[in-house]
């Protein structure tokens, strides 16, 4: 997926219905079948199973197949004046399908099945009910990537079982003239690795922690408390034209749902033919370059190579790197760890004559969080062949850290923020309990490097104490 034409900051560039949907186990009794909200008291289960729970008959009837006129004005129409940028042809209107009538036939093996399992035997029934009616001879084809030729033996053996598990189910309760033999079976195996690759998770926003009862009478006064915001996973979608944006952990392009619908908005300026990408996962600024690289591997099976992991960036060196022990130095030192992931950057650092065009770059990618020479200005000094990192030396004036006290250090200081995170569960906060963990934190901040994620978090830790 590219830009077409330049996209301004918070265009919506990309509306789409699911092709298939279904609730995570975790919110069966929680959220609603249909539309993924939150039920309340008053639920309406599945008239025939009564498995499923609907917040409305509105969203029962929708999941039987059935259309609703009002069903648009259910989910919102908060979005309804934003008209988007036509980047996919195929984005689907509001489409009527039984996606639940299948599972309901006297059999219980959806709350048996993983969730992806469920979610392929609707993907199935719904792709043979369409074949039949176009008299098509192609089963579920999605068009969409797989990972199946990457996998060990082992989960190769795990998709040819659920394949023939879910073949055999759905023929018992639905009739589904299915072979468990030759092309379709081969083709389950297929989708259900397409699913695992494709699928997206549908999203809702929660706190997590709400003020304590002693701190409510501030918060009505307007003054500062500390409040989590989390995505809570609800669902688990198959959306065909989405699933065409590729990956970066510097993503241009964010994903949020009202109620089933996904909308894409830009989170950046877009040019033309730039192209469009999500983030299947941790983004940089959340994780390392090598844990971001080894989940995307485990979990999508593919190597990354976007920006974020293949050129230098800020954030990459300072997540989890120590301080300087020069108290004016700004420089980083690393572990050998993080030297191994970050050497290629390194060497691919432009030197003096293109700085400028690269701090541009990283102002363009809101990474300018302090200026690259006064981090590893070492890096600029040599050239590709010669440049050298040792762990426990600064990247900027080359001095030299025991990083085996530096850790113990930390791990001792840690123990007491650990402490105050258990006060803070408690609501029982001592007054020595805070005491150490302002020492401790002083000892974070006298060791780490500023903008290492542990000091951050235990700064957190304390503003959520006091």
């Amino acid at each position: 997926m590219a830009s077409k034409c330049d996209i301004p900051r918070a265009s919506l560039v990309h509306k789409e219905e699911p092709y298939a949907l279904i609730i995570l186990k975790s919110c069966r009794e929680t959220h609603c079948h249909y539309c993924m909200n939150q039920l309340q008291a008053d639920t309406v289960p599945c008239m025939s199973c009564t498995i499923p729970l609907y917040c409305s008959e509105h969203c029962q009837i929708q999941a039987g197949g059935k259309p609703f006129s009002n069903f648009q004005d259910k989910i919102g129409t908060k979005e309804s004046h934003s008209k988007p940028f036509d980047l996919c042809s195929d984005s689907n209107p509001v489409e009527c399908f039984p996606e639940h009538k299948h599972e309901c036939l006297g059999v219980n093996w959806p709350a048996i099945l993983p969730t992806d399992i469920v979610l392929a035997g609707r993907i199935l029934v719904k792709s043979t009910t369409q074949r039949c009616s176009t008299e098509s001879n192609a089963l579920c084809d999605l068009g969409l990537s797989h990972s199946y030729t990457q996998i060990g033996p082992e989960s190769k053996l795990e998709l040819h079982i659920y394949a023939i598990v879910l073949l055999c189910c759905l023929h018992r309760s639905f009739r589904l003239e299915l072979p468990i033999i030759g092309v379709s079976l081969s083709q389950t195996i297929i989708l259900i690795s397409q699913i695992r690759v494709n699928s997206m998770a549908i999203v809702q926003m929660k706190s997590v922690d709400d003020p304590p009862d002693q701190f409510r009478k501030l918060a009505s006064n307007g003054d500062a408390l500390t409040s989590s915001l989390e995505q809570v996973p609800v669902g688990q979608a198959i959306y065909k034209a989405a699933s065409m944006f590729n990956h970066s952990c510097l993503p241009n392009i964010h994903a949020y749902f009202l109620s089933r619908t996904l909308f894409i908005r830009t989170t950046e300026y877009v040019s033309t033919g730039c192209p469009l990408e999500l983030s299947y996962g941790p983004q940089v600024g959340q994780l390392d370059c090598k844990d971001r690289l080894r989940y995307l591997a485990d979990k999508y099976s593919f190597q990354c190579q976007c920006r974020g992991c293949s050129q230098l960036n800020l954030s990459d060196l300072a997540l989890n790197a120590f301080c300087c022990v020069n108290h004016n130095c700004a420089g980083v030192v690393l572990e050998s760890t993080i030297i191994n992931g970050e050497t290629h950057k390194l060497n691919n650092f432009p030197r003096a004559p293109e700085k400028q065009k690269f701090d541009s770059q990283l102002q363009g990618h809101k990474l300018n969080i302090v200026d690259i020479n006064n981090m590893a200005s070492l890096v600029l000094k040599f050239n590709n062949s010669t440049l050298q990192i040792h762990p426990g030396f600064c990247l900027h004036c080359g001095s030299h850290r025991d990083l085996d006290t530096s850790r113990e250090a930390i791990n001792k200081a840690w123990s007491y923020i650990k402490r105050l995170q258990e006060a803070i569960i408690s609501k029982y906060i001592s007054g020595t309990t805070l005491l150490d963990a302002s020492r401790a934190l002083g000892i974070l901040r006298s060791t780490l490097h500023a903008y290492n994620k542990s000091v951050a978090e235990a700064e957190d830790n304390l503003a959520q104490a006091f």
